[in-house]
């Protein structure tokens, strides 16, 4: 089942933060994940969550999300991403949509 992993992100270093995508896109493509959507316009309709800058991304499961967030080369590039934002990370499980 496929897990879909949200990031709420506050980028602080633009810059350094281009050099942290250029590095993850990489590993992210090796973990058989893809972007969703990642930092389009976005709406609150309900309640009082204020996101900053929105990533959708979805993995083949919570296992494959875990073994790449776990794993040595997203953990080198995570201290790049901590050191020029701040984020929320959120993985859910969810059913597998269909290609267009």
């Amino acid at each position: 089942m496929p897990a879909y992993i949200i990031f709420d992100v506050e980028i602080s270093d633009m810059a350094q933060y281009q050099e942290f995508m250029a590095r993850v896109k990489p590993e992210l493509e090796t973990a058989g994940a893809r972007y969703l959507a990642r930092g389009g316009v976005h709406k609150v309709y309900e309640g009082d969550w204020q996101p900053r800058r929105i990533v959708l991304l979805e993995f083949p499961s919570v296992e494959a999300f875990e073994t790449f967030y776990h794993g040595p080369a997203y953990q080198d590039l995570k201290s790049i991403r901590d050191a020029c934002s701040s984020a929320r990370l959120v993985a859910i499980e969810g059913l597998a949509l269909p290609e267009s």
